[in-house]
């Protein structure tokens, strides 16, 4: 079983970078995918990123692509979400999740969560 940190978010100006981290510990960890989604009050989570155990293959939502970047490292056992050129719609709490093996775009495919961490954008 998989435990998972966030860390990394807090309050920024719109333009600006933030890089969020995700811990991971458990066995079998560095075999995990791992994915990142967001929340906002009264929405549904959304899926935001995810990449492969080995860095291989990764997703991004269609809105941040362009400016954000999943990454790994497996010695560290942390995934990255590195966030550029930040807009006040990517105000959310932001969460990291692992899975075996494959990457996944959907939170249901994923058995194990962090708490989150919240990001805040203002203009």
């Amino acid at each position: 079983q998989a435990q998972l940190h966030e860390s990394g978010g807090g309050p920024v100006q719109a333009g600006d970078s933030l890089r969020l981290s995700c811990a991971a510990s458990g066995r079998t960890s560095s075999t995990y995918a791992m994915g990142w989604f967001r929340q906002t009050a009264g929405k549904e989570r959304e899926f935001v990123a995810a990449i492969s155990w080995n860095g291989g293959t990764t997703y991004s939502a269609d809105s941040v692509k362009g400016r954000f970047t999943i990454s790994r490292d497996n010695a560290k056992n942390t995934v990255y979400l590195q966030m550029n050129s930040l807009k006040p719609e990517d105000t959310a709490v932001y969460y990291c999740a692992a899975r075996s093996w494959d990457a996944h775009t959907s939170q249901k495919e994923y058995p194990y969560w962090g708490q989150g961490t919240q990001v805040t954008v203002s203009s």
